[in-house]
């Protein structure tokens, strides 16, 4: 818990600025009227909130998952482990991050409106339902996302391990989990791209309703391939750089605690 929330925090609140570029190039208004470069911490506080528990909730899902699924006695059946445990992970995670990641996402396309003043509009208006919305999207992003980071950041430690005849050290972890994080970040930028589309999106619209094959549909007959990969660059220079930090903090919090 303690090693998974520090991770979160430290990787949320470094690489935030970032995030907000990727969420307004996504936003339906675009880059310029979402707010440029204007206000980029604009939604913060809703990040420094959730980002411990949301982070600690998914480390102890994944590490449980793992030690109860069989593994190691077949090269063949840790993959699939991680990748069961990681989705399983970003499924309980994602209670926690998606109410978050709306008041987030709202504050970063409107830097005038406070996190405190949208999460009121948005309770008001829509009730805890409307934080809630796009809680399928996310959950089809990170799955998909997990299934990718994951079993390529355990491999890659295997793989450096037995190269140099010991377990890799936490800066080595992070390396390999730079890597994947980055090649996970491009192939689901589309969905990242509909769920930003329906978080966004004005009550009653259809968007809205939270169906990601729609979203996608409209982004595709719309903006075509550019738009379905709209922030693709900020996406996988943070999600590198958040591997890097968020999975080598994580071990080394982890191996101090230990």
């Amino acid at each position: 818990l303690k090693a998974g929330g520090v991770a979160g925090v430290c990787v949320d609140l470094i690489l935030f600025p970032l995030d907000t570029v990727k969420t307004r190039l996504q936003s339906p208004q675009g880059f310029r009227k979402a707010g440029g470069f204007r206000g980029i911490y604009a939604g913060v506080p809703s990040t420094a909130i959730g980002s411990f528990p949301n982070a600690a909730a998914f480390f102890i899902t994944y590490e449980n998952v793992k030690s109860v699924l069989p593994h190691g006695s077949s090269p063949y059946l840790s993959p699939a482990t991680h990748m069961v445990a990681a989705s399983l992970g970003e499924v309980v995670a994602c209670l926690i991050r998606v109410p978050s990641e709306v008041v987030k996402q709202r504050a970063q396309v409107s830097p005038s409106s406070s996190t405190l003043r949208i999460l009121s509009h948005t309770l008001y208006h829509e009730g805890i339902q409307g934080l809630y919305r796009g809680y399928k999207s996310t959950v089809l992003r990170e799955i998909p996302f997990s299934l990718v980071q994951f079993p390529l950041w355990e491999s890659l430690k295997d793989l450096w391990s037995w190269k140099q005849g010991h377990v890799v050290d936490s800066w080595q972890s992070a390396v390999c989990g730079a890597f994947a994080g980055g090649f996970a970040a491009a192939v689901t930028t589309p969905l990242d791209v509909a769920k930003t589309r329906i978080m966004l999106a004005k009550a009653g619209t259809s968007n809205a309703s939270g169906n990601v094959l729609a979203a996608l549909g409209s982004i595709w007959r719309t903006q075509g391939l550019s738009g379905l990969f709209a922030g693709v660059v900020p996406r996988m220079a943070a999600i590198s750089l958040g591997g890097f930090i968020f999975l080598g903090t994580y071990e080394k919090t982890r191996q101090l605690l230990l």
